[in-house]
Order: C-alpha cells, then structure tokens, then sequence
C-alpha cells in the first residue's frame, strides 16, 4: 500500500480518527481525517450521500489526534474491527456525557 503525506507549509499535517454517532447508544461511524472540523462539518450538512446521512450520524463523540495520516488510517482499520460495545465503551470513556464534541472544537 502506498501512502501520500498531507503538507501543509511544507510540514506534516495533523490528521485525527473519530467517532461519529446519531444519538446516545445510536449507530456509529468511524472515519478518519486531516481536518476534522471540515469533516465534520460536513458530515453535519448531509453534503455527501452515504451512511452518515442515509442514518443521520452527525455528531462528533470521540477523536484522536495523529501526526501522520499514516497512524491515524491503521488507528481507524483497528477501531472498525472492534465490537460495537467496545466503541460504545471508548466512547463513553472519553465523552461519557455524549456531549456534540464539534461544538468544542469551533
């Protein structure tokens, strides 16, 4: 498999793993990024058809934050291979309000 680096200013930019989930104990979404809020955002505006806005899953739960895109694409292969109690779990752990985490960010 062959990876692109993302520049920016001629530096590595970060890129993070998230959750995204429709309601507390709804469906989930794992994805990955190299600008979150962008994503998320539009994820939020249904801007492209697909899971995410087929079962409404728009609100940010949880994220990690790499600096290579590298160990965030294996981070999201090994958070999608996980159980569904066991993301509910990580997520809960680190937002156990289920808090809307975008509203945080902007």
């Amino acid at each position: 498999m062959t990876f692109a680096f993302v520049y920016v200013y001629g530096m590595i930019q970060k890129s993070y793993t998230y959750i995204l989930f429709s309601q507390r104990n709804g469906t989930l979404y794992v994805g990955v990024t190299s600008n979150l809020i962008k994503r998320v955002k539009e994820h939020k505006e249904k801007r492209f058809p697909g899971f995410t806005q087929k079962y409404g899953v728009d609100k940010l739960g949880y994220f990690e934050e790499f600096s290579d895109i590298r160990f965030a694409i294996e981070r999201e292969k090994v958070l999608k291979g996980w159980t569904r109690k066991r993301k509910l779990a990580l997520l809960e752990g680190f937002n156990p309000t289920w808090k809307d985490l975008f509203y945080e960010l902007v």
